[in-house]
C-alpha cells in the first residue's frame, strides 16, 4: 500500500475577515475531495488571516500514480484560486 501525500502552504489575498478565508479553504478542499477522491484538511495556521496550509493525502497501489495525482490536484489549485502558492512538497511511503 502506498500512501502520496501533499502539503500546501498559500497565500489568500485579499481576504478581510475570517469567514472569507475559511470559505476559500473549504472551496479548496471541497474540490480536491470531489475531482480527485482524496482526504485534505487544513493541518496549521487556522489562526493566520492570510496564509493557509492543506495536507492532502491519497491511498493507491503506485508511488507513480498517486504522485501523478497530487501533481495535477496541485496545478488546479494554482489555476482555480486566486491563492499565492508559497511552498509545496509531495512525497509516498509505503506500508
Amino acid at each position: 500500500m502506498i500512501v502520496s501525500m501533499i502539503q500546501i502552504l498559500f497565500e489568500i489575498p485579499d481576504v478581510d475577515n475570517i469567514k472569507e478565508k475559511r470559505r476559500v479553504i473549504r472551496s479548496v478542499k471541497d474540490k480536491l475531495q470531489r475531482r480527485f477522491h482524496m482526504s485534505a484538511a487544513e493541518v496549521d495556521l487556522q489562526d493566520s488571516l492570510s496564509f493557509a496550509q492543506i495536507g492532502g493525502a491519497l491511498v493507491s497501489n503506485s508511488r507513480s500514480f498517486g504522485e501523478s495525482v497530487l501533481h495535477k490536484a496541485f496545478e488546479m489549485i494554482e489555476q482555480d484560486f486566486a491563492v499565492r502558492i508559497q511552498d509545496v512538497s509531495i512525497y509516498s511511503e509505503e506500508f
